[in-house]
């Protein structure tokens, strides 16, 4: 069975090949922009689905597409632009609950299912020395939300309701079960 990962993730590259999923991947080129009023739930789901449907594939192949972000009271929070806007993000995450969403679209031919998979993050209290360390490590610069909760940034985590998978950027739970429901199980 041909599998094909819709992503430029090394993090879902990662999680996909912990299963012992044989894949290629394949960087799907589409539009990113938030649609003026969109909410991060609808944003994910409709990335994923373009991301799966962006990306060339043969017969039979099935094809994983995702999409993560962080939703702190209903606003995105993407990539920051910079060091200054990593500094922000953080500084409002710093002693809250936020959600990161999943957008996650499977694609088998003609067929395609979607699912958003949602996880709750809390933050300990973030000092100035602690985003300066962080900042300084480079690591929020390609990440939604400006951390990487399976990196030096999942030392702010306190609390964690929900996948950690998710968090990370591929829901592996979902993954399976949507796989399954295709006809293309890729375990077992």
């Amino acid at each position: 069975m041909t599998v094909i990962l819709g992503s430029g993730s090394p993090r879902r590259r990662e999680l996909l090949a912990q299963l012992g999923v044989d894949f290629t991947v394949a960087s799907p080129d589409i539009d990113e922009d938030v649609i003026p009023g969109e909410q991060p739930v609808p944003y994910v789901q409709r990335l994923a689905v373009a991301k799966a449907h962006a990306i060339p594939a043969p017969a039979g192949a099935l094809v994983i597409a995702a999409d993560t972000t962080v939703d702190l009271d209903g606003e995105i929070l993407a990539k920051p632009l910079d060091a200054d806007d990593a500094r922000s993000m953080l500084r409002r995450l710093s002693g809250r609950t936020h959600a990161v969403h999943t957008g996650l679209a499977v694609r088998l031919g003609e067929q395609t299912v979607s699912e958003v998979v949602t996880s709750l993050v809390t933050f300990v209290v973030l000092s100035e020395p602690d985003l300066d360390w962080y900042v300084g490590t480079g690591e929020p610069f390609d990440k939604a939300g400006a951390y990487a909760v399976q990196g030096a940034g999942g030392a702010f985590v306190e609390r964690v309701d929900g996948s950690v998978s998710n968090i990370v950027g591929l829901p592996l739970h979902t993954l399976l079960r949507l796989a399954a429901g295709v006809g293309r199980p890729l375990v077992g």
